[in-house]
């Protein structure tokens, strides 16, 4: 599978992209008025993505200031999963890179944005 990252411009308003590659590795994408599968890296603001656990959990702050340094250092290595249900974005892991973006005051953050129903976030909020 083929990986690329899209620069999207703040503000963000809605906006669905998907891609996926064909058996020789060629790269189709898709607009919102398309059906894509599979997920597809993007950088998101901050600000898009919600943290419904983000109470119920807390960062090992060692393991925060190390990402500070390695993403001031290399830039992000992994990007978060989002979930996309109905235009909006769900983070339910990257907790500790999503707060050093957060300290390091960046704006985005590279996401591999997955789409779901309401049921697939039901099923993540258990």
């Amino acid at each position: 599978m083929a990986n690329f990252v899209l620069q999207v411009p703040i503000p963000l308003r809605s906006f669905h992209v998907s891609a996926s590659s064909n058996s020789n590795g060629a790269v189709s994408g898709s607009s919102s008025s398309d059906k894509g599968v599979g997920p597809v890296i993007i950088e998101l603001p901050l600000d898009k993505i919600r943290r419904p656990l983000m109470r119920t959990r807390s960062n090992d702050q060692t393991k925060v200031q190390e990402l500070m340094d390695s993403i001031t250092q290399i830039g992000l290595q992994v990007p978060i999963d989002v979930l996309e249900v109905d235009g909006n974005y769900y983070g339910f892991s990257g907790c500790h890179r999503y707060e050093a973006h957060q300290r390091l005051g960046l704006p985005t953050i590279r996401c591999k944005i997955r789409r779901g129903t309401k049921e697939t976030l039901r099923h993540h909020m258990r």
